[in-house]
């Protein structure tokens, strides 16, 4: 299902077009989006000579694989041709990677030793290897943290008599439109060469008895899911519409790439969502026109409603900007399954910066988030969040998205100051919620809450938000204790879906104490998770007099546990939060609505 809205501008047609749930966008009106991206760099041309820069790493007591230079060229330039026939087929032009070349026309590779032997070094070893190959990278004039580079290391054994393979590489890759690293593997039997062979048979180590053929797809697809991510694309996965093409490459691509030349599928595409991110990239583009430029993009008039039956859900807003936004992408991303499952929606906005995203094939029974990136034409990006919930019977709940997006105007006033907030939530319709929360984030932010010690609360007050009590003593793992809110630019209690109207922070680890004594509290029931977008994991735990009363499961992001204890007798309650043994990076946790009971 597409709808498309279009307006007369400047000689052309300038569509603000809906693809539905990732559906392949038309010829047509992605040629929208290109137009308005060469409009953009014509009007301050600034080429660039951006290029792939690729390291051969070796451990101290290993040797490159064997023919390494010619092998690697081979299929590097095989990944760029796909990805040129793939921007090509989405109607962007044949745009893709641009290789470092000498004068001869052969790839350029930097050559570096390991200090270490090869028992040394293992996949979580990626970091340690790129260190090692700063100093080589610097030597040649190339700046790591402003290119992209992709780094091979020969921590792999292959065996050719005995056809056995094993590695221990580091195998990812992360980075955006100014620079990015990828990590990956080289051995002597990759080659592109072989991408054809349905014989002879290979014993993987990960895949098990499989074809050198499909072995190659693997690993060769892998360089390019890899290099996806340097470029800074997320994972994704093909639509219904999108299956007869084989699979996408930001989602199990990396395992079909090159299916199609052995007869067993359709192998690898790029979908229509990642080829408009990648075609404002400086390697893509051929430009570097305002790339280190803030392109200052926000979000307003944003709203979300259901259509139909009940199974999908419209997004309306606008987006606005000083770099011009020529196309949005939206990821449906359902819980579990990392973002490999996150369904695309792509949109391309008018002159006005109005969009409309349709948003279908949702999950049932699952919490999810949904992610719009807006795509500026210097190759950065903007990028909001929200969370859904799709019931078992496949309807959607988006009260917390509707929650979220009428505090929009709020959150954006909280960082210009409490007098511009205070405007914004008397601009809130009376007697909402989104004016019951931004109250208690204004009041926390501003100093006017006063909060009092639990034997001062009136004894006819029969419930009271945890928060507006005294603490004893608190302390967090990061920051200073905070009420109410988040202490960072959106400093809204968002968990999952929910967003809460009261609350603690109390990132990892963290303590708050409440002397509870003769005050007659009969019980405390709230919620507890981490804050959206934070990639933790922490365990909550409530005491009672040195007694435990309540233990979290393991939470990691978007779970959400809720609990109900008894107070009664209690003097001294404490709520702590663990970092679950894993460190306390990222560990933003947040107790949601902690109500006492009387």
């Amino acid at each position: 299902m597409r709808m498309d809205r279009r307006w007369w501008r400047g000689g052309v047609w300038i569509a603000a077009m809906v693809v539905a749930g990732g559906e392949a966008a038309a010829t047509e009106e992605l040629a929208a989006a290109r137009a308005r991206l060469d409009a953009y760099h014509a009007s301050d041309p600034q080429p660039v000579q951006r290029r792939l820069h690729v390291v051969c790493w070796r451990a101290r007591d290993r040797e490159f694989a064997a023919d390494y230079r010619d092998r690697l060229d081979r299929i590097l330039t095989h990944i760029q041709g796909f990805y040129a026939s793939e921007m090509q087929r989405h109607g962007l032009g044949p745009r893709s990677i641009q290789l470092d070349r000498d004068p001869a026309g052969r790839l350029v590779i930097y050559e570096v030793t390991g200090e270490s032997g090869f028992a040394d070094y293992g996949v979580t070893d990626g970091q340690r290897i790129r260190r090692e190959c700063l100093p080589v990278l610097r030597a040649a004039g190339i700046n790591p943290e402003q290119e992209t580079v992709m780094i091979f290391t020969n921590l792999a054994d292959w065996d050719p008599r005995t056809k056995r393979f094993r590695h221990k590489s580091p195998y990812y890759a992360g980075g955006n439109h100014l620079a990015g690293t990828a990590w990956q593997l080289d051995s002597a039997e990759l080659d592109t060469a072989n991408l054809s062979l349905q014989t002879p048979l290979i014993q993987d180590g990960q895949y098990g008895r499989i074809s050198l053929g499909k072995h190659n797809s693997i690993f060769i697809g892998g360089i390019a899911h890899e290099l996806g991510h340097a470029l800074g694309l997320p994972h994704c996965r093909e639509g219904q519409d999108e299956a007869a093409k084989g699979t996408a490459l930001m989602g199990a691509g990396n395992r079909t790439y090159g299916d199609e030349l052995r007869g067993e599928g359709q192998g690898t595409f790029l979908t229509a969502a990642h080829a408009l991110r990648l075609a404002s990239h400086p390697q893509f583009s051929g430009f570097g026109t305002g790339m280190r430029e803030d392109p200052a993009g926000r979000f307003v008039d944003l709203s979300a409603t259901t259509v139909a039956d009940g199974r999908r859900f419209v997004v309306r807003g606008r987006v606005l900007a000083a770099i011009p936004v020529y196309a949005l992408v939206a990821y449906l991303d359902p819980e579990g399954g990392g973002d490999y499952d996150a369904r695309t929606a792509v949109a391309i906005p008018n002159d006005a910066g109005e969009f409309e995203l349709h948003c279908t094939r949702l999950v049932a029974g699952r919490p999810a988030t949904l992610r719009i990136v807006a795509c500026h034409a210097n190759g950065a990006i903007t990028q909001i969040q929200q969370a859904y919930r799709v019931a078992r019977e496949g309807t959607v709940d988006l009260s917390s998205m509707q929650l979220a997006f009428e505090l929009e105007p709020f959150v954006a006033a909280v960082r210009e100051g409490p007098r511009v907030a205070a405007r914004a939530r008397d601009a809130l319709p009376p007697d909402s919620r989104s004016r019951e929360v931004a109250a208690n984030v204004l009041a926390a932010i501003s100093g006017q809450r006063e909060r009092r010690a639990a034997a001062e609360v009136e004894r006819d007050c029969q419930q009271l938000p945890l928060s507006w009590l005294q603490p004893r003593e608190a302390r967090v793992g990061w920051l200073k204790p905070a009420y109410d809110h988040l202490p960072r630019a959106d400093p809204l209690l968002r968990i999952g879906e929910r967003v809460f109207s009261t609350g603690l922070y109390a990132h990892a680890p963290a303590l708050h104490r409440y002397d509870l004594t003769d005050a007659g509290w009969a019980r405390l029931q709230g919620s507890c998770g981490l804050a959206s977008s934070r990639g933790g994991s922490v365990v909550f735990v409530l005491r009672g007099d040195g007694r435990e009363l309540y233990r979290s499961p393991r939470i990691t992001s978007g779970m959400v546990a809720d609990f109900n204890i008894d107070l009664r007798g209690v003097a001294s309650l404490e709520l702590l939060t663990e970092d679950a043994g894993d460190g306390n990076a990222a560990d933003w946790a947040v107790w949601g609505d902690p109500l006492l009971y009387r």
